[in-house]
């Protein structure tokens, strides 16, 4: 699934990096925790986290995650989104919920990330 196709699918707005559309994602992950992000998140896996601060742009950084997706229509704070366009972080935000979000995206046939 695309990047711009995940955007559709949750009704998401742009906030850094829309060229980067065509983009392949090939599972998802969300929460809040970084450390869980660390421990679970591989290449090609879209974060969804409700953490707004620049530590999940960091984080995604740090594991070469292709896209982050703000839940609950929070607004990321504007280091973050400066970070994710200097780095080319394709970021959204959805109005849709964690849970929400997630089965919206597993619904359009993304699938989780396999743990163990």
């Amino acid at each position: 699934m695309t990047i711009q196709e995940i955007a559709t699918v949750l009704d998401a707005k742009w906030l850094s990096c829309p060229e980067e559309g065509q983009r392949e994602i090939s599972t998802a992950f969300a929460s809040d925790m970084m450390s869980d992000v660390l421990a679970c998140v591989t290449e090609d896996t879209l974060l969804l986290t409700g953490l707004v601060n620049s530590q999940s742009v960091r984080t995604c950084e740090m594991l070469d995650v292709p896209c982050v997706v703000f839940v609950r229509d929070k607004e990321p704070l504007a280091d973050a989104v400066a970070l994710a366009r200097e780095i080319g972080l394709p970021a959204l935000k959805t109005p849709y919920t964690m849970f929400e979000a997630c089965a919206k995206l597993y619904m359009a046939g993304l699938r989780p990330v396999e743990l163990g």
